[in-house]
């Protein structure tokens, strides 16, 4: 079983994108080469795209093996299967990496537990409840990598066909 997924490196410094390379055809087991290009949102940065066909758990391998890099953004996401739910990871120097199960049609699930946690940080005053929902849902992620995610000027364009 198989699944498909994107990894989406925002913004890197020219010497880091061998070594993201490197990592993501460890992870994969063969030669990956990313097309980059430049990062506008951050002079001096490079930016890229690839699309992977792997097992399902490997959008958590990828992330893994590139969360280790302060200076570097990125987003990894996988699509459900039969056999596993989606995900999503996403990491900035700030904050760190979040992580999320999505559904079929790309919704971030919460379970419960950590919904109940933040009910209960909430009800004890340490924040609120509009902040932890945003937390639980990326907020602070998507807020810091949005400026990243626009497509620069060189950018490779996919263009999506309606299928009737």
């Amino acid at each position: 079983m198989t699944t498909r997924g994107v990894l989406y490196v925002h913004s890197a410094p020219r010497a880091l994108c061998p070594h993201v390379e490197w990592a993501v055809a460890g992870v994969l087991g063969g030669r990956v080469q990313l097309d980059w290009i430049r990062q506008p949102a951050a002079p001096g940065t490079w930016r890229s795209e690839f699309s992977w066909q792997a097992r399902p758990g490997t959008a958590s391998k990828l992330a893994s093996a590139l969360r280790g890099w302060d200076l570097l953004r990125f987003e990894v996401t996988a699509e459900p299967s039969p056999t596993a739910e989606g995900e999503r990871y996403s990491s900035t120097p700030a904050l760190g990496i979040f992580h999320a199960v999505t559904g079929m049609h790309g919704d971030i699930l919460v379970p419960e537990d950590r919904l109940r946690a933040a009910l209960a940080r909430s009800a004890g005053g340490e924040t609120d409840l509009a902040s932890e929902v945003a937390k639980l849902l990326g907020k602070p992620w998507d807020d810091e990598l949005e400026s990243f995610r626009h497509a620069g000027e060189g950018a490779p364009v996919r263009w999506l066909h309606q299928v009737v």
